[in-house]
């Protein structure tokens, strides 16, 4: 009966996304507080289920929750389909017809992650990417089609988690980074926010009207007028060569015989240090010797960290 009643709770979410104990405790046959312990193990397993409080509350389940995909063997997955097929047929009744489509809709996921614009495909997944950010993205960009509405369960760099509604205006890429670019109800401004730590996204239904942007409001620096430049000059081993290519552009590579160096004018700070860091010992900088200093004490930090039992 208890993982019925699990089964049913995740079914009929997956299906409404919004629900309350007191409707579901209805159609399981059991106490509210019977509901309340089954979505509690429910979340331990991993379904990431939302419980708010107060009005306009109730149980819902994000829009960017999807059932992982190896929950069906393929046979599996077409004896529910010829299944729910066959009862639809007999029934005609909405609720079979909406299983039945989510199931369908599966057929299409291989590809879910790439956008095609022209001549141009961005895969917007991540590495090791099980399709959660992927179902992720799909659903910020519907909302900002429609100008429909997001709550979302955000989590920021110090591991604070806030729950917000926002009104989704664009989609950004910038440096290998998404970002959601929407007007928050809660800081009454725009917000930049990434789609990394959006920890839930889910729908309200609500509608907004769109507000004018220019690109020169976005809070992304699009140039670097405002930023500390450093010019670096790299020296390359050759098995880096491919990768600080794809990095700088062959255009700021020189090769001399058997010595490959790379210059070029970058902006300073962090990303740089990690950038450089990511190459091994295939990169050394040669200048400025400020840079260099700085490697190696993050290089000598490294080393101590791992040389400690």
């Amino acid at each position: 009966m208890k993982f019925q009643a699990m089964m049913k709770i995740l079914f009929t979410l997956l299906r409404k996304r919004k629900t309350n104990a007191a409707e579901l405790a209805g159609a399981c046959g059991v106490s509210e507080r019977s509901i309340h312990r089954y979505i509690e193990e429910l979340i331990v397993c991993g379904v990431p289920i939302d419980i708010v409080r107060g009005r306009g509350g109730g149980i819902f389940l994000p829009d960017t929750f999807r059932l992982p995909e190896n929950f069906f063997t393929k046979e599996e997955y077409g004896a529910a389909v010829n299944a729910l097929e066959t009862l639809y047929e007999q029934l005609r009744d909405e609720t079979v017809k909406s299983a039945l489509d989510k199931l369908l809709s599966r057929q299409k996921a291989d590809s879910r992650n790439l956008s095609v614009s022209g001549y141009i495909v961005v895969d917007s997944g991540t590495w090791g990417d099980a399709y959660d950010f992927s179902d992720k993205l799909a659903v910020l960009e519907e909302a900002a089609q429609a100008d429909e509405c997001l709550d979302l369960l955000y989590v920021d760099r110090g591991g604070n988690e806030s729950r917000r509604t926002v009104e989704p205006h664009l989609l950004i890429y910038k440096q290998n980074i998404w970002y959601l670019y929407a007007w928050c109800r809660k800081r009454s401004a725009f917000r930049l926010f990434k789609v990394g730590r959006i920890r839930s996204a889910r729908k309200t239904g609500e509608r907004f009207a769109r507000r004018g942007i220019e690109r020169d409001s976005l809070p992304l620096k699009f140039d670097f007028k405002d930023t500390e430049l450093t010019e670096v000059t790299l020296l390359l081993q050759k098995k880096a060569l491919p990768d600080v290519e794809e990095w700088l552009g062959m255009d700021n590579v020189h090769i001399d015989g058997e010595k490959i160096t790379a210059e070029a004018v970058l902006p300073a700070g962090d990303a740089l240090l990690s950038k450089i860091l990511s190459f091994g010992d295939g990169v050394k900088v040669l200048s400025p010797a400020s840079l260099a200093d700085e490697v190696k004490k993050r290089a000598g930090a490294l080393l101590e960290q791992y040389a400690r039992p």
